[in-house]
């Protein structure tokens, strides 16, 4: 069974200690796809995003002595959102003033383009990215819960997208019973999550 997460809070107390491996390679593992991501669908290629990525865990690793978490003053993910948020517009400002010898037209109309995606407010990708992070964590955590067979109806459902009927008669279930074992994880998994969300934001 997995190890329980660190509570929001008790991770960021952690992390002030550089040399606690547990609570970086769990924030590592939070936050850094976050982070990728994030940075992927604003338009940056799989290797900035990377590079990215790890600039901003060592701007939290450099930081990270003196922070003292105050829930007043706003969620860790936000500071970490507007971290991330500004080394991408940084990182996106320095691509337009960078003189381009390709003539690579497309790629620069994304450049340009991308500051403004804050149609659906300043976070709403950034937030997106973090449910689904946190979505994958509480999965890790709450499978060995279940039976075998319960995880399956809900992975290939719920998941795969497949019909109750047929993963049913797959896993010799009717398909009423999938429903319920569907049903009975997502509701765990919501409990798991709002769980997280409420540890961070205290």
């Amino acid at each position: 069974m997995a190890e329980p997460p660190l509570t929001r809070v008790t991770l960021l107390a952690r992390l002030k200690d550089g040399r606690d491996v547990d609570a970086w390679r769990e924030f590592v593992q939070l936050y850094g796809p976050v982070v990728y991501r994030f940075a992927r669908n604003r338009g940056l290629q799989d290797a900035d995003a990377a590079d990215l990525m790890q600039d901003v865990m060592r701007s939290v690793a450099r930081n990270a002595h003196r922070m003292e978490y105050d829930p007043k003053r706003g969620t860790f993910r936000g500071w970490l959102y507007t971290v991330t948020r500004n080394k991408i517009y940084n990182f996106l400002s320095s691509q337009r003033n960078r003189p381009r010898g390709t003539g690579d037209a497309d790629a620069q109309e994304r450049l340009d383009a991308t500051p403004a995606r804050e149609e659906d407010g300043p976070d709403a990708d950034w937030e997106k990215e973090y449910q689904r992070r946190l979505s994958a964590r509480a999965m890790e955590l709450v499978k060995g819960e279940f039976q075998p067979n319960t995880w399956a109806a809900f992975w290939q459902t719920a998941v795969d997208g497949r019909a109750a009927a047929e993963v049913g008669v797959a896993l010799k279930m009717s398909a009423g019973a999938v429903y319920v074992a569907k049903s009975r994880v997502l509701a765990r998994l919501r409990d798991e999550v709002q769980k997280m969300m409420e540890e961070e934001d205290n």
